[in-house]
């Protein structure tokens, strides 16, 4: 085995306040132009080894040989020491087979000698903005593909999605009158767990597509062998779409001051783009006011934006090779993204991902569907965020509308009487995907809008916060979910049915389903007042 740098990043100079994002305008965010080696150490000698589901996958296809198995005891979940390869000893369900180790070893050790995507002080500013969301002070917005690809990776595809999130950001911080955190699913989202190992075809049978950074979606052979170089070019990916995010979020683009014109041309004419300008010119009155009275709205706050990335903790190779050791506060960041969840495949207690992510500062998700049994949601909030910190958890929920009323209640009295301070989502997408008549899954809209209404009235039953939405959504005119105002029906969705996974809401419906959620913001605010007099 090779060495590994473990690289130390000197957050001091990267930023002398945890407070504010790179994405302000503070200089002093601005990254160190050198990164501090560690000091080194001989890789442990673990084979990264892998299993689907709870026990190995028959026949696997693999070329040469697959992974050898890890000979190491499994240790109780959230026991002994973490280090950055501790989840070597544990169960790794959802990984893939590399048929070559000495290739997957040579792309490691590459991308541990990569710098950060993102820095620790972001990661830390990101976990205050979602503590005041737990209080019910601000609100998450999290949105973006299903799953990236590289065939549709364009600087066009990133600003519209970019885009439709300030819109909705805007519609929601208008409703509820609170900050409203942007968090992309974007910039290293490729990898996606599958429920079935393989796929069939035709009488053909080939292993799933694990999204772009495993392997192709090519109904091929060729194609479906996981290929370790897939890691490098999503890394490259990632950063340009970073960068390019950067650039959007500081340089102007995401100014107050222009929010009449991020309208998508597309939606401009509907009902949900004339909703949306009417707002805006509002907003555009309350500038020209404030301007008039003397306030400038030349501010960095009114001309620049925060926004962070995030994305599902699944390629936990790629994650160790992006983990850094940041000298300020001496703990570990996964630098891939500011914020990482776990998912509901892989959230066993005494598995590979939980152990990784115990280890590491970043703010995490926590995928819960109505399998989930309250005790086991408060076993792993201890393992994973044992100093209860604020802003550590976000439980994302994704169960249905029915699910939701029934299974929620008990979920938020378990967390509560734990005494866990969690941020609560509604992820509606996961829950709702049929299969229409021609074949293709499919979303329903008014579903959707069921699931975050239930949402709402059981937090407003259990006098908690509703702290944000999930949301698989894009910029571009896409035919994928049935519904909204704009009806999308069956027979439409094979017309620009574009996703590489699953359905994504389009940016009419998307800015539909902001300004449902901002009417129930703005109820909820307007109630809290009542409460106050």
């Amino acid at each position: 085995m090779a060495l590994y740098n473990a690289s130390t990043l000197s957050s001091k100079s990267v930023h002398q306040t945890q407070t504010h994002s790179l994405f302000s305008p503070s200089p002093s965010h601005q990254p160190s132009s050198s990164l501090v080696a560690a000091k080194t150490h001989v890789r442990s000698l673990h084979p990264i080894t892998a299993v689907h589901a709870a026990e190995p996958a028959k026949n696997p296809v693999v070329v040469d040989k697959p992974l050898k198995k890890s000979s190491s005891p499994l240790v109780p979940a959230g026991s002994g020491k973490w280090t950055v390869e501790s989840w070597k000893t544990k169960k790794a369900l959802q990984l893939p087979e590399y048929p070559n180790e000495s290739d997957l070893e040579s792309v490691l050790q590459t991308i541990e000698t990569f710098p950060p995507i993102v820095f620790a002080g972001e990661a830390r500013t990101l976990e205050e903005r979602l503590a005041e969301a737990a209080m019910g002070n601000a609100f998450l917005l999290q949105g973006g593909d299903c799953a990236e690809s590289f065939k549709e990776f364009s600087g066009n595809n990133i600003r519209d999605t970019f885009r439709i999130l300030l819109q909705m950001s805007a519609v929601l911080m208008f409703g509820g009158q609170m900050p409203v955190i942007k968090v992309g699913r974007m910039a290293g989202q490729f990898a996606k767990p599958r429920s079935d190992p393989f796929e069939e075809k035709n009488g053909v049978k080939l292993p799933s597509y694990k999204g772009d950074n495993i392997n192709g979606d090519a109904f091929d052979e060729k194609s479906r062998i996981p290929d370790p170089q897939r890691m490098i070019r999503a890394y490259c990916q990632a950063a340009a779409t970073l960068n390019l995010l950067r650039a959007f979020a500081t340089g102007g683009y995401a100014a107050m001051q222009r929010v009449t014109q991020w309208n998508l041309d597309f939606a401009e004419h509907s009902e949900q783009g004339d909703r949306y300008q009417e707002l805006a010119h509002r907003v555009d009155e309350a500038l020209g006011f404030m301007a008039a009275a003397g306030l400038t709205v030349d501010h960095p706050i009114m001309t620049t934006t925060e926004f962070w990335t995030s994305h599902e903790c699944l390629l936990l190779p790629y994650e160790q090779a992006l983990t850094r050791l940041d000298s300020t506060s001496g703990l570990h960041y996964d630098c891939s993204a500011h914020m990482l969840w776990v998912g509901e495949r892989t959230r066993q207690l005494d598995g590979a991902h939980v152990e990784f992510l115990r280890g590491i500062a970043n703010p995490l998700g926590i995928k819960v569907s109505n399998k989930m049994d309250p005790k086991e949601l408060v076993n792993l909030i201890e393992i994973l965020n044992p100093n209860n910190k604020p802003g550590r958890i976000t439980v994302i929920c994704r169960m249905g509308a029915e699910n939701m009323r029934v299974k929620l209640p008990h979920l938020i009295r378990a967390v509560r009487q734990a005494g866990q301070v969690v941020t609560w989502v509604c992820d509606p997408m996961h829950g709702n995907t049929i299969k229409a008549p021609c074949g293709l899954k499919t979303r329903p809209f008014d579903a959707i809008l069921a699931e975050v209404r239930a949402f709402f009235d059981v937090h407003e039953q259990e006098g908690s916060h509703p702290g944000g939405v999930h949301l698989e959504m894009t910029g571009q005119n896409v035919t994928e979910c049935i519904g909204g105002s704009r009806t999308v029906t069956f027979d439409d969705l094979g017309s620009r049915y574009h996703t590489h996974c699953d359905p994504r809401l389009n940016a009419s419906q998307s800015l539909e389903l902001s300004f449902i959620i901002a009417e129930r913001l703005r109820k909820r605010r307007m109630g809290n007042q009542r409460l106050l007099f």
